[in-house]
């Protein structure tokens, strides 16, 4: 072992999507710098299969089914502080950008990214360093210098751009179905998000969910 590091990094892969997820596994299996050492489809087979591997950097998907891959990111490094997430998705929104940097990941990749910026970013992530496709950097740049002419949308960086939407005109006192016609979409659809919202935020009901946007400076037309 170096002092930077094993000579050949161990990675675990997340991401619900087999074929990509075996596809990823040997491009990245490959290299002789690093050894996949497990794959999971989930949040929680993810902090299981860590428990059980030890390895050095997690691939991790946002869009995960039941535990998202910010939660399982954020639950991974509360339990294993020493080991590198590099989330890849297919995700350009900019809360999942910043929910993910919060939880603590060292880097963002789209998931169109040619073999060697993937491997580039693994061997950039497992020495130490943060890495961002190009375009996310641009993003992530932007997102920065509005911070302070945006306090509603930092504080709730999970949500969507459609969440938050929705999430404003439940603060402003709208039914779900006026919101469905507002919006031109289904009362179901609204419900949907909505139920997502709740998730997200952590709340149990929408009463409470408005009294957190309304603190955050949403519902006010």
């Amino acid at each position: 072992m170096s002092e930077t590091g094993p000579r050949v990094w161990r990675v675990l892969l997340v991401d619900d999507h087999p074929l990509f997820r075996e596809g990823l596994a040997a491009a990245v299996g490959l290299d002789p710098e690093f050894d996949v050492v497990a794959q999971a489809a989930t949040g929680e087979e993810a902090l299981a299969e860590t428990a059980r591997t030890a390895p050095d950097l997690v691939v991790m998907d946002l869009n995960l089914p039941g535990q998202s891959g910010i939660e399982a990111t954020r639950d991974l490094l509360r339990a294993h502080p020493g080991i590198r997430v590099l989330v890849m998705t297919m995700s350009e929104d900019d809360d999942n950008l910043l929910a993910a940097i919060r939880a603590g990941a060292r880097g963002y990749l789209l998931k169109g990214a040619v073999r060697e910026e993937i491997l580039l970013a693994l061997r950039t992530v497992c020495r130490g360093g943060a890495v961002f496709s190009p375009h996310m950097a641009e993003r992530l740049a932007r997102l920065f210098a509005a911070f302070s002419g945006a306090p509603a949308k930092e504080a709730f960086p999970t949500l969507t751009a459609r969440e938050r939407e929705i999430l404003d005109l439940l603060a402003q006192g709208l039914a779900y179905r006026q919101i469905a016609q507002r919006l031109f979409v289904t009362d179901k659809t609204v419900r949907n998000h909505v139920g997502s919202i709740f998730a997200k935020l952590r709340v149990p009901d929408r009463a409470a969910a408005i009294v957190r946007a309304r603190d955050a400076g949403l519902g006010t037309g």
